[in-house]
């Protein structure tokens, strides 16, 4: 029997909650989690010698139903809001001045997340350089950027921002990029916060240089959301629903309310996989004794070599980038301009 080596497969992913499962009380991870209405926040706290191999500091990660959705969208915001203020008073930097990076590729649709939110934010440092202008109070000093990808300037991200950061001398750095999970339903459904800095293109396999405060020498706040996932993570996903799925239809076959109820209300990602490993191997043979991990390392020895380990994201994702910027440019907007407090006046 072929053995599966489990070294041969990495997560590619950039989020914390991604890796984090089974991590709670271990040394080094302090994880706080808490829920208003519909969405959930998750505070991880890590420190230098961690089990996940991260960087230290803290990361906020924010979980939401559709974006799509203008009610559901106003409440996003609104903790968006709340999270970012908190992070950046933990670091007092609450109006200070900032430096927006919009990191990506605004000709690539999933990762054009950054150029766009870059291009809308309120920009004002140039009313404060006018020496006859005085600027209102509630008002940051705000200036913007998009350095593009290195296969089309030429230059790393990291280079370009530490020339102006040389140049104009911010307090810190915002910057935004379209990340990766390892999770099918955080897909365009969550938002991770963390003043550790960021790895643009790690979760795609395009590792660039690093834009942290150890490489650009002031605070850098990253904030990012998951805009694709690679077809190892789809395949293994789909293997772990259909057991929840099978799972789902033994526990509800001999009710009669599910007799007539249509495919299409039979919602089982709530239900708990309960198959033994006799079911299992009976519904999918040899690789229905494997575990989760090792499910995923053989579908990566099998598509990888032939380069069908594909990224991929959602058939409306120009409609769902849009709606995502539009939550990151009012929620950075209001908080690093005080003045700026109701949608009307969010400048969008």
């Amino acid at each position: 029997m072929h053995e599966i080596d489990l070294k041969n497969y990495s997560i590619r992913s950039d989020l914390v909650v991604d890796v984090m499962a089974g991590l709670e009380g271990e040394k080094g991870v302090h994880i706080e989690k808490r829920k208003q209405e519909n969405i959930s926040v998750t505070d991880v706290f890590l420190d230098q010698d961690n089990p996940l191999k991260k960087k230290e500091g803290h990361y906020i990660t924010i979980c939401f139903d559709d974006v799509t959705d203008t009610t559901n969208r106003k409440k996003i915001e609104k903790i968006f809001v709340e999270e970012l203020k908190r992070l950046l008073e933990e670091k007092e930097l609450l109006g200070k001045t900032c430096l927006v990076v919009g990191l990506g590729n605004y000709e690539s649709t999933p990762d054009s997340l950054g150029p766009k939110v870059a291009s809308k934010v309120l920009v004002t440092r140039y009313l404060f350089e006018m020496k006859d202008v005085e600027v209102e109070k509630g008002y940051s000093s705000v200036a913007a950027i998009t350095p593009g990808v290195s296969g089309t300037t030429g230059i790393e991200s990291s280079d370009i921002i530490l020339g102006i950061v040389e140049r104009i001398h911010p307090d810190f750095i915002l910057a935004i990029d379209a990340l990766a999970s390892s999770s099918i339903e955080r897909i365009n459904r969550t938002i991770q916060m963390t003043d550790t800095g960021i790895h643009p293109g790690s979760g795609v396999g395009n590792k660039r240089k690093e834009i942290s405060e150890s490489t650009i020498h002031i605070p850098v706040i990253a904030i990012g959301v998951p805009t694709v996932i690679d077809g190892v993570t789809i395949v293994s996903d789909t293997i772990q629903y259909m057991f929840k799925q099978f799972s789902y239809n033994k526990e509800n076959i001999d009710k009669k309310s599910q007799k007539l109820a249509p495919i299409t209300s039979k919602n089982y990602l709530e239900q708990e996989e309960n198959l033994t490993q006799e079911e299992k191997k009976e519904i999918l043979g040899m690789v229905g004794n494997l575990s989760e991990e090792e499910v995923k390392s053989l579908i990566f020895e099998v598509l990888t070599p032939i380069g069908y380990n594909l990224m991929v994201t959602v058939k409306e994702v120009d409609f769902v980038t849009e709606c995502l910027s539009k939550v990151l440019v009012k929620g950075i907007n209001q908080t690093l301009h005080q003045k700026i407090k109701t949608e009307e006046e969010s400048y969008f």
